[in-house]
Protein backbone atom coordinates (compact mmCIF):
# COMPACT_ATOMS: atom_id res chain seq x y z
CA UNK A 1 0.00 0.00 0.00
CA UNK A 2 1.19 3.46 -0.87
CA UNK A 3 -0.25 6.70 0.45
CA UNK A 4 0.22 9.08 -2.46
CA UNK A 5 -1.23 12.17 -0.85
CA UNK A 6 -2.45 13.21 2.55
CA UNK A 7 -4.12 16.52 3.30
CA UNK A 8 -6.12 17.78 6.25
CA UNK A 9 -8.54 14.94 6.98
CA UNK A 10 -8.28 12.83 3.79
CA UNK A 11 -5.77 10.61 2.04
CA UNK A 12 -5.38 8.81 -1.28
CA UNK A 13 -3.96 5.29 -1.31
CA UNK A 14 -3.21 2.59 -3.88
CA UNK A 15 -2.89 -1.06 -2.91
CA UNK A 16 -0.96 -3.91 -4.51
CA UNK A 17 -2.55 -7.19 -5.56
CA UNK A 18 -5.70 -5.38 -6.61
CA UNK A 19 -8.01 -6.32 -9.46
CA UNK A 20 -10.35 -4.55 -11.80
CA UNK A 21 -9.73 -1.26 -13.49
CA UNK A 22 -6.95 0.96 -12.12
CA UNK A 23 -8.29 2.76 -9.07
CA UNK A 24 -7.40 4.49 -5.84
CA UNK A 25 -8.87 4.52 -2.37
CA UNK A 26 -9.96 7.85 -0.92
CA UNK A 27 -10.37 7.82 2.84
CA UNK A 28 -11.66 10.51 5.19
CA UNK A 29 -13.06 10.16 8.73
CA UNK A 30 -15.66 7.42 8.77
CA UNK A 31 -15.72 6.96 4.98
CA UNK A 32 -13.96 5.26 2.11
CA UNK A 33 -14.63 5.29 -1.62
CA UNK A 34 -12.86 3.57 -4.47
CA UNK A 35 -12.44 5.72 -7.57
CA UNK A 36 -11.28 5.03 -11.13
CA UNK A 37 -7.97 6.74 -11.87
CA UNK A 38 -8.81 7.69 -15.44
CA UNK A 39 -12.34 9.00 -14.97
CA UNK A 40 -12.79 9.76 -11.28
CA UNK A 41 -15.91 7.59 -11.29
CA UNK A 42 -16.92 6.19 -7.89
CA UNK A 43 -16.57 2.41 -8.15
CA UNK A 44 -17.43 1.52 -4.55
CA UNK A 45 -18.59 3.39 -1.50
CA UNK A 46 -20.87 6.34 -0.95
CA UNK A 47 -20.13 10.00 -1.55
CA UNK A 48 -21.46 11.77 1.54
CA UNK A 49 -22.07 15.44 2.25
CA UNK A 50 -18.62 15.77 3.82
CA UNK A 51 -16.87 14.33 0.74
CA UNK A 52 -13.48 16.07 0.31
CA UNK A 53 -13.89 17.72 -3.10
CA UNK A 54 -10.26 18.87 -2.95
CA UNK A 55 -9.27 15.22 -3.30
CA UNK A 56 -10.88 15.05 -6.74
CA UNK A 57 -9.00 18.15 -7.82
CA UNK A 58 -5.73 16.64 -6.59
CA UNK A 59 -6.39 13.28 -8.28
CA UNK A 60 -7.33 14.91 -11.59
CA UNK A 61 -4.03 16.78 -11.62
CA UNK A 62 -2.00 13.69 -10.72
CA UNK A 63 -3.48 10.98 -12.92
CA UNK A 64 -0.10 10.06 -14.43
CA UNK A 65 1.41 9.65 -10.96
CA UNK A 66 -1.55 7.58 -9.78
CA UNK A 67 -1.38 5.33 -12.85
CA UNK A 68 2.38 4.86 -12.53
CA UNK A 69 1.98 3.77 -8.92
CA UNK A 70 -0.92 1.46 -9.83
CA UNK A 71 1.28 -0.21 -12.48
CA UNK A 72 4.22 -0.49 -10.08
CA UNK A 73 2.11 -2.17 -7.39
CA UNK A 74 0.06 -4.29 -9.83
CA UNK A 75 2.52 -5.24 -12.60
CA UNK A 76 0.70 -8.32 -13.88
CA UNK A 77 -2.76 -6.81 -14.12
Amino acid sequence: MTTLHRQANWKIQIFGREHGIPHFHLLWPGHKVVMAIETGEVLAGVVSADFPAAALTWAAGHRAELMAEWKRLNPTL
